[in-house]
């Protein structure tokens, strides 16, 4: 029966991803099921969305009670849940004002679209972006994605963007002049092969950018919503940007994105300016608030941050006793392990003993769990890749 729905999909879906040959049929707490039963650690979670797991009551209470009453009223008029949760988001932040919208992509997209009108007080027009970043696959998000292979097949691109090398300032400011209007940055780079910002590289883009009145902007669409142990990532480096991109985790699930903005900046929009039909749905934002909730508060973060670093520690160990692993890096839920060869075997036997990785990029395994994981699924996990790369050595 399964094989019968991957050969419907092949046969219908346009040919952009690379599926596994796997069903999934229903998920519960950490786990997923495929249609002939088979159980899997998910040590993806939707690509770092299903922050909250499978089957959370609260979150699936909230959005039947909100479907009870209405699902869609579009943003000629105000509804309460998406005034509900930008209320939470401001509260819970240092940012002033939020604009919804549905998907990373889109959220970098209005990000791009305000700091180019904020610029345009001075007639500055000018982005930075940097080297081997991942920012979304619409033309605006791809044209400040700093890796050949999403852009190549795709230009002319937007014009007047410009790329610095990832924790090298000198590269950035040299690029900078009257007409540079934005910086956009990933905290840590997420499709680029899980490499984080180091303290330094952001304090120096902040001041710079206050000097300049530049505007500075995260991309925090993977390692934001509690990933790194914190709300958002800023938090970790204590260093604020003036626009924040959020999506995944947001909505534990449901589609959703937003931007959150100092007032300063955000006053730039004005009516007509932009736009998202489904941005601030009732029912993505009943799903966001519920994961706002239960991720801000301090035990939560507590318990991912002290079990990441159990997943780390494990995962440490694992390298000393594997010449494959070359190195484990990363933040909280967002880890990296990079090995000397290519990965796609190694995440296929792991599929095949239950555990369910993803790649970022030919060498290196992401991990990005539901942030509710308990340290009995980390040492399930870690076993299960234990055996299998045990099992490669043993092969020889």
């Amino acid at each position: 029966m399964e094989k019968n729905w991957i050969h419907q999909g092949k046969n219908l879906f346009m040919n952009v991803y690379k599926q596994k040959d796997l069903v999934i049929d229903h998920g519960h707490g950490v786990y997923l099921w495929d249609m002939n039963g088979n159980k899997y650690l998910d040590f993806v979670s939707g690509v770092a969305v299903n922050s909250l797991g499978y089957k959370d009551k609260e979150w699936m209470d909230s959005i039947v009670e909100q479907l009870n009453k209405i699902h869609h009223c579009s943003n000629i008029y105000w509804n309460k849940p998406s005034i509900e949760l930008a209320k939470a988001l401001v509260s819970k932040s240092e940012f002033e004002k939020v604009f919804f919208v549905n998907s990373g992509t889109e959220a970098v997209e209005a990000a791009i679209k305000l700091s180019r009108k904020y610029g345009l007080k001075d007639g500055k027009n000018e982005i930075i972006a940097m080297k081997n970043s991942f920012h979304g696959r619409t033309l605006g998000a791809l044209s400040v994605t700093g890796q050949g292979k999403y852009q190549n097949s795709f230009k002319p691109l937007i014009p007047n963007i410009k790329f610095g090398e990832f924790n090298d300032f000198e590269s950035v400011k040299k690029l900078v002049n009257k007409n540079t209007c934005a910086i956009i940055v990933e905290p840590i780079q997420g499709e680029g092969g899980i490499h984080v910002a180091t303290k330094e590289f952001l304090q120096d883009l902040r001041e710079l950018c206050t000097k300049e009145d530049i505007v500075l902007i995260y991309d925090e669409v993977q390692c934001g919503i509690g990933r790194t142990g914190y709300l958002f990532a800023y938090e970790y480096f204590n260093i604020c940007p003036d626009i924040i991109c959020m999506a995944k985790g947001l909505g534990g699930g449901f589609p959703i994105g937003a931007i959150m903005a100092k007032e300063k900046i955000a006053s730039a929009f004005t009516p007509g300016d932009h736009g998202c039909t489904f941005g601030g749905n009732p029912l993505a934002t009943s799903a966001g608030k519920v994961v706002i909730e239960k991720l801000s508060r301090e035990d939560m973060l507590n318990i991912i941050r002290e079990n990441s670093k159990l997943l780390y520690d494990e995962l440490e160990k694992l390298k000393k006793d594997n010449d494959l692993i070359s190195s484990i890096r990363g933040l909280g839920y967002m880890l990296g392990v990079e090995f000397n060869i290519p990965v796609g075997g190694i995440i296929d036997n792991c599929k095949d003993k239950g555990l369910l990785l993803v790649g970022a990029g030919e060498k290196v395994i992401r991990i990005v769990p539901p942030l509710i994981i308990e340290k009995e699924h980390i040492y399930e996990g870690i076993g299960i890749l234990k055996d299998v790369l045990g099992g490669m050595k043993d092969d020889g």
